[in-house]
């Protein structure tokens, strides 16, 4: 596999991931930004589902291997400096670790304060996540 594109010194891609257009209410919505590395990108590829390279723990994880929140991946992208990856996925559950469907669940105003938060917790991260 030829994975040509521009890693950054650390070796990571920024993948934006957005939910397919299908019958969920998040259809089309950006649900969360995290980093990949070659070994995610070929993991992602091998199983058909989301796999990234965690920062903070400095190694690979599995998109719902605590909470069961999968990402299915259904088509893929670089952009045209082939330094950014776009996966469009079928999220199960929510993408978000804090509960949510989206990282993207936080509004702000013209002057950058937080707008009132207008959705629903998908779930209590406190019951999936018992670490």
């Amino acid at each position: 596999m030829d994975l040509n594109f521009k890693f950054n010194a650390d070796g990571l891609i920024p993948a934006i991931v957005q939910q397919t257009n299908n019958d969920k209410p998040t259809a089309g919505r950006v649900v969360m930004m995290a980093w990949m590395n070659k070994l995610s990108i070929e993991k992602t590829l091998e199983t058909g589902f989301m796999h990234y390279w965690s920062r903070s723990r400095q190694k690979l994880w599995f998109k719902g291997e605590e909470s069961g929140h999968t990402q299915k991946v259904i088509r893929w992208y670089a952009d045209c400096d082939q330094d950014c990856l776009l996966f469009e996925v079928d999220q199960e559950g929510g993408a978000c670790h804090t509960g949510y469907a989206s990282c993207f669940y936080q509004g702000f105003d013209k002057d950058g304060s937080p707008l009132p938060i207008t959705e629903n917790r998908l779930f209590d991260p406190n019951q999936v996540y018992k670490k």
